[in-house]
């Protein structure tokens, strides 16, 4: 069951909007009556997503962008505030997994990768938000993490370590701007039913498999399930919620 919010006359930014976690957050926020700002870097499911959310009555800007790219992040940003007026709350959602290897196999191209989308891009998308949210003296931040940024695991030494940056820009950011206005925090998802997870499932069913065993609630979650959780994290029931990490994974960090 969805808890309802009311976050009219609000302005809302997602990245990697266009499936997964991003879509369900950026679903949920408009649902509450948010001006939703959706990012992506494939342009045709952004315009589709766009196109459902406005035939439902919702406003919607769409703006495709690369979080690997500092200038492009900086315009997004600049193009939400241009269309709106202002942002209020923003979900750094988009990343990417590396191809399964042991560390001393990894390439420098693939690690690169990762990080510059996983750890730098958010890094990006919070250097900018939070420079208008500054502006404003209001703001939340949530960033996506991930179970991987709380423990360790074999074979994605790039992934978690660039979820495990997520969670020390995240709490480093919340001490900066506790004091003005703004909260920035962090949902850690275990393994929850998304384009990527099922890819994973598909690639690397023992690795999986053994992970699952873990999530003692006995199921993958759902993406409105964080969903859920980022909308509360943006919204007053959470205004002394700063800093922290909210792990939304059936149980799996509590082994």
């Amino acid at each position: 069951m969805n808890v309802s919010y009311d976050f009219s006359g609000q302005v809302a930014l997602v990245t990697g909007a266009s499936a997964g976690m991003g879509l369900a957050a950026t679903r949920a926020f408009a649902g509450a009556g948010a001006a939703v700002v959706i990012s992506d870097i494939d342009e045709a499911a952004l315009n589709t997503l766009a196109d459902e959310l406005k035939a439902a009555g919702h406003q919607v800007l769409p703006v495709v962008c690369d979080v690997a790219d500092d200038d492009q992040v900086a315009a997004l940003v600049e193009q939400a505030v241009a269309a709106f007026g202002k942002l209020d709350m923003a979900y750094n959602n988009a990343g990417v997994q590396p191809i399964p290897a042991e560390m001393a196999d990894q390439s420098l191209d693939d690690y690169e990768r990762v990080m510059g989308i996983n750890l730098r891009g958010v890094w990006s998308c919070m250097r900018h938000e939070l420079a208008q949210m500054r502006r404003q003296g209001s703001g939340a931040i949530v960033n996506c993490s991930s179970v991987g940024g709380l423990v360790g695991g074999r074979a994605l030494g790039s992934y978690y370590g660039s979820k495990h940056g997520v969670i020390g820009l995240t709490k480093t950011a919340a001490m900066d701007y506790a004091d003005q206005g703004i909260r920035i925090n962090a949902v850690c998802p275990g393994a929850i039913s998304t384009p990527m997870v099922a890819r994973m499932l598909e690639e690397q069913k023992e690795a999986m498999d053994e992970f699952l065993k873990l999530q003692a609630i006995g199921r993958l979650g759902t993406t409105d399930e964080v969903a859920q959780a980022v909308l509360w994290l943006c919204s007053d029931g959470a205004s002394f919620v700063t800093g922290t990490t909210l792990a939304v994974d059936g149980c799996f960090t509590a082994n």
